[in-house]
């Protein structure tokens, strides 16, 4: 289900926010002392984060938005480098006049999270990287992302993005209609269609290697960090997970099984405590040094 289900009896929004000239699609829900941004995957949505929305309302402002070139937010025709998304993400916060946030990055939204946390640490109050992306160049990885996305995007046979989806997901039943529906729909705007060569360009080898969280920047991490993985996740193996975890000033590990690469989507009942369990002490933590 996409949030048009899952948050029902949730007051939200859907917007459009001005970030610096992109239009970014943000959906904005809650309130709180203190503000959550949600940061989906390589040609994902704001929809990763449906089953997550809800239990975070009721205690946090909420931001989930679209990044750079994705979704419904705007695709500026150039390549989509982590500077890039870092930029963006900044100026969305300063547009919705967020000083310091904690982020929620799955896959290269964590990617994104981690940079930003190791770059302007006085932004970012807490960290959240969910099977995040960046840390190793595994061709084998790095194709399989390029190919199946392509083909999704290229052509009009709803099956490729099924399949898309489906390889996220260790249990497919979480791909659910809506689901591929929602992410068609999106795959096949012009403009996205236009633009998936400047999407995929960390899947450029050369490209991808001077983007990567090296060890000495994620040393570089002051903000209390959870890592969140599944085992059988296709896009990056748990010594990949134990390594980002270690790498990172006391981060937190939590491994699941049975679970893929969307950990709080597939063990959203798991997950979502474990996050304000851990959103919970991180706030404690930023008053009590502020």
């Amino acid at each position: 289900m996409t949030i048009w289900n899952e948050l029902a009896g949730l007051d939200f929004t859907v917007k459009t926010v001005d970030a610096a000239g992109v239009p970014t699609r943000s959906l904005q829900a809650g309130s709180g002392e203190q503000a959550v941004v949600f940061l989906h995957g390589t040609s994902g949505h704001l929809e990763a984060f449906s089953r997550n929305i809800a239990a975070h309302a009721p205690y946090y402002e909420c931001h989930a938005i679209d990044m750079l070139g994705h979704g419904y937010t705007g695709k500026p025709d150039y390549p989509y480098e982590i500077p890039r998304y870092v930029e963006h993400l900044v100026n969305y916060l300063d547009a919705v006049g967020l000083d310091k946030v904690h982020l929620v990055g799955e896959s290269l939204g964590g990617w994104v999270a981690a940079h930003l946390a190791s770059e302007q640490p006085e932004r970012v109050l807490s960290l959240q990287l969910l099977a995040a992306g960046g840390t190793v160049a595994n061709p084998e990885v790095m194709e399989r992302i390029r190919t199946s996305t392509a083909k999704a995007v290229q052509s009009d046979d709803i099956e490729l993005t099924r399949a898309r989806l489906h390889l996220l997901m260790h249990d497919p039943v979480n791909a659910t209609e809506e689901l591929v529906e929602a992410r068609h729909r999106i795959y096949h705007q012009p403009e996205f269609v236009a633009n998936i060569h400047n999407l995929l360009s960390l899947q450029d080898m050369e490209t991808r290697q001077r983007n990567l969280l090296r060890p000495d920047r994620l040393a570089r991490i002051e903000a209390p960090t959870l890592v969140v993985w599944g085992h059988e996740n296709p896009f990056g193996d748990v010594p990949e997970a134990k390594k980002m975890a270690a790498d990172i000033p006391g981060a937190q590990l939590q491994l699941y099984p049975e679970c893929g690469h969307w950990p709080q989507h597939e063990q959203a009942a798991l997950y979502n405590p474990l996050s304000l369990e851990f959103l919970a002490k991180a706030s404690e933590r930023a008053k009590s040094v502020a």
